[in-house]
């Protein structure tokens, strides 16, 4: 077992794709298949639900903070500037998006 400090502590507030915003109520470990698994508890208030995500797999799964007010600026700054319209095929562009 790993003995770093886990990147999320009990209480925090984090956005997991697809589900959104929800609250990290335990940090638990669980015994599966013959293997410990330290996991964390996200509840999601909205949808009634709770979601257990391995701390080795957390950053990969998507779980991260909330974004800061300073980062909400800079967002909104840049989608409120002008769009940059490309004028190549559509088919070009699609594969550059996906490419990143």
């Amino acid at each position: 077992m790993n003995s770093e400090k886990p990147p999320f502590d009990t209480g925090d507030l984090v956005v997991y794709p697809t589900h959104g915003v929800g609250k990290i109520v335990a940090i638990e470990t669980q015994e599966i298949s013959g293997h410990t698994l330290s996991v964390f508890v996200v509840h999601f208030d909205k949808d009634r639900m709770t979601l257990r995500v391995p701390l080795a797999k957390a950053k990969v799964s998507g779980l991260r903070r909330l974004s800061s007010h300073k980062e909400m600026d800079a967002a909104l700054a840049k989608l409120r500037g002008r769009s940059r319209a490309k004028r190549t095929m559509w088919s070009r562009r699609a594969q550059e998006y996906q490419a990143k």
